[in-house]
């Protein structure tokens, strides 16, 4: 019988690495839970979690979302999902271990909202079928605050050392206790420039899983456009978020 699965959200400030630590969560637990059926959700209308990956997407979630309501703007969600099913396992890239579902970036301008209510349907319906589910979330709060994430495992809240970043994750972990069932909550600061300044074991109300240094061999890697796979088992990334998930029994 499977076990339910592990439902890890990745929320914080953008431009905090949160996406380069969604990546090296794939990784890891790619690596140490090979026989596991993973999942990984780009929920960021950003975009940036393939590239991370190396993974090429053909089909978005939203793009399954428009051909089967004919491009209404307003459907029985329902209905959407009982359709959807097959659709969704087709769109997903499977490749290194884990298989891959974009968001995708509506083309109209304005509120996501229509997009973000189909991802909390699909992440209910899917999270049956995997053991682990890496959701990369959208940068701020938007979808903490709409319940996108309401049934997660594992709400990990991602920060640099600057004061903005600390205060948006303060505000995440706030709105989050309220609307979101997480069991496991944890901070991992990343692209710490002066990390011997990180010594609260608590952030927001959680503990520290992490402090990652920034890391010279990673930046160059995301400027040539490696993926996560790319970088050396010693990288900083590689080994704070194994430190963090080691924390969380992950």
């Amino acid at each position: 019988m499977r076990l339910r699965a592990k439902i890890i959200a990745v929320a914080g400030k953008g431009g905090v690495g949160k996406t380069s630590i969604s990546a090296a969560i794939l990784r890891e637990l790619t690596a140490s839970h090979p026989e596991a059926k993973i999942l990984a959700i780009d929920a960021d209308p950003a975009v940036g979690l393939s590239t991370a990956l190396g993974v090429e997407v053909t089909e978005t979630l939203d793009d399954i979302r428009k051909s089967l309501s004919g491009g209404a703007t307003k459907t029985n969600p329902d209905e959407l999902i009982a359709e959807a099913r097959f659709r969704l396992f087709d769109s997903m890239v499977e490749t290194r271990g884990f298989a891959f579902l974009a968001i995708g970036r509506p083309e109209t301008a304005g509120c996501y909202c229509t997009v973000n209510g189909y991802l909390k349907e699909v992440i209910s319906l899917l999270a049956g079928d995997f053991d682990y589910v890496v959701i990369d979330g959208e940068a701020g709060i938007e979808q903490i605050n709409r319940r996108v994430m309401e049934k997660v495992t594992h709400l990990l809240l991602i920060t640099d050392q600057s004061r903005k970043g600390y205060q948006v994750i303060d505000t995440i972990k706030r709105v989050a206790d309220e609307l979101v069932m997480y069991e496991q909550c944890g901070v991992i600061i990343n692209r710490a420039t002066r990390p011997e300044l990180a010594t609260d074991p608590d952030v927001a109300g959680a503990p520290v899983l992490a402090v990652i240094e920034a890391d010279d061999r990673q930046s160059r890697n995301d400027v040539l456009g490696g993926s996560v796979f790319e970088l050396p088992d010693d990288s900083r990334v590689i080994q704070g978020t194994r430190a963090a998930l080691s924390r969380l029994d992950l």
